[in-house]
């Protein structure tokens, strides 16, 4: 394939990279100095895991509210009725229903960051798998996204709850807040999901968990991590 040309910036920027591996703090200080771009630029930690993706026992998966939030609001889609969709509307919940939202989602609409399903909605949901699960967005116990607390949930994923889960390469990506935020907020966020997935390590895993794991921002090169 060809080489890509890299901007200007993007050498400067490759320049005042470190060489050896950093502390989250550390890491966060590097990319908080890699100067401003014109939007709040997302942070994501990036880890490389030592699973085979393919076994049913090796797949790593939760979620975890953030110390600090992620800096925006997420949008929180609902299957619920009755008592429970009250609740999740009262919550903050951004859309709430049943058929009729089941049928919007299957006509292509995924216009939310989160689906919310109470357990009696699954005979609704789970034909969705088809269109929600290629996008990460299929309510799932494990997750805590299928649940008879729907209102809890929502307040949760409002207050700044992530998901994260390997994909087919044993790879997990996950947003742990804004570049504008304080860098201890910053090192507080990441240092706990990556606190997280270490606690999740399957049984089945054996040998290096953790390959490489990196930090970044949306504009920004990755900085490697000491974990």
């Amino acid at each position: 394939m060809p080489k890509v040309a890299k901007s200007k910036r993007q050498r400067a920027l490759n320049k005042n990279l470190p060489t050896e591996p950093q502390s989250v703090a550390d890491a966060v200080k590097v990319l908080k100095g890699l100067g401003a771009t014109k939007f709040d630029q997302s942070v994501e930690v990036a880890m490389r895991l030592g699973v085979d993706a393919a076994q049913a026992d090796q797949i790593v998966r939760g979620s975890i509210v953030l110390p600090h939030g992620i800096g925006k609001q997420q949008r929180v889609a609902v299957f619920a009725r009755g008592p429970a969709a009250d609740a999740a509307k009262a919550a903050g919940a951004d859309y709430v229903g049943d058929e009729e939202l089941a049928k919007k989602m299957l006509d292509g609409w995924t216009d939310f960051d989160v689906c919310i399903a109470a357990p009696d909605m699954m005979k609704i949901v789970g034909p969705l798998g088809r269109v929600l699960g290629p996008r990460g967005l299929m309510p799932s116990p494990r997750a805590g996204t299928v649940t008879p607390d729907v209102a809890g949930a929502v307040k949760e994923y409002k207050a700044g709850k992530v998901e994260f889960r390997n994909d087919k390469g044993g790879n997990i990506h996950a947003i742990v807040g804004k570049i504008s935020f304080d860098a201890d907020k910053l090192t507080e966020n990441a240092q706990a999901l990556i606190e997280k997935v270490l606690a999740a390590k399957p049984h089945a895993v054996k040998g290096v968990y953790v390959k490489s794991a990196y930090l970044t921002a949306t504009m920004t090169p990755s900085i490697k991590l000491a974990v």
